[in-house]
């Protein structure tokens, strides 16, 4: 029973030495890998995004563990190093899966979704000590979140949804300057939700267009004599 239980816990058992070896090679790494990640995990917290630093930042570090502690545990021997590592793609792909919502006639979390994941890849590359490959992904990632959006919404390329809310007394004369406006801009109008809170009556849609249309649909709305206020919200996790 004594030698089967020391076969047994054998593999896992490491000298003092060989511990204080891996530690000191996994440190930068994994100090690397939660800057990446928390720079990312910045910028997706700027936005209001529901995957913010610390998500990014331990997605990235766990990655980066896990990559390292796969050769560690497959020894100097072993024949498959990535064997641990391998499963982290799978992991974050369930993980990213949770972030992504089907509301109505669109979704939104893709880029949230996508974003984790590659920042599984940026932790990998960190535990596996591809540092400048690491960084220069990083860099990339933060480019495409902040540089390519701003792109895409001054070209007007990127259509995106936003929730109108007009407030006023007469719901009818609302919901009619609301439809004329609509069918001036060639959009239809779906999704409608009324209330009235005592006097005062509201109307709010949802409205997916690029930021132009989203302009010039706010100005005539705003000029509609039967219309009080507008107001407009867009959802934090709309990409």
């Amino acid at each position: 029973m004594s030698t089967a239980l020391a076969q047994f816990v054998q593999p896992l058992s490491f000298s003092w030495l060989e511990q204080i070896v891996v530690v000191n090679g996994a440190i930068c790494r994994l100090i690397l890998a939660c800057v990446l990640g928390g720079a990312i995990g910045l910028d997706r917290e700027i936005h209001r995004k529901a995957a913010g630093v610390r998500t990014n930042l331990l997605i990235c570090m766990g990655s980066a563990f896990f990559t390292l502690l796969s050769a560690v545990l497959a020894g100097e021997g072993g024949t498959n190093k990535g064997q641990v590592a391998s499963n982290i793609v799978q992991g974050i792909g369930f993980l990213g899966a949770g972030l992504i919502l089907h509301n109505r006639s669109r979704i939104s979390g893709l880029t949230s979704a996508a974003s984790i994941w590659v920042v599984a890849s940026i932790g990998m590359a960190c535990g596996a000590g591809l540092y400048a490959a690491a960084s220069v992904a990083a860099v990339i990632v933060i480019f495409a979140l902040e540089g390519v959006g701003f792109m895409e919404r001054r070209a007007n390329i990127k259509a995106y949804t936003v929730t109108y809310e007009a407030r006023g007394q007469g719901q009818l004369r609302m919901l009619q300057s609301i439809i004329g406006a609509m069918d001036k801009a060639g959009h239809r109008l779906t999704g409608v939700d009324s209330d009235a809170v005592g006097e005062l009556q509201r109307i709010s849609f949802p409205l997916t267009a690029v930021t132009r249309e989203h302009e010039r649909m706010k100005k005539e709305l705003a000029a509609e004599p039967g219309i009080d206020k507008l107001v407009t919200f867009r959802d934090p996790e709309e990409d």
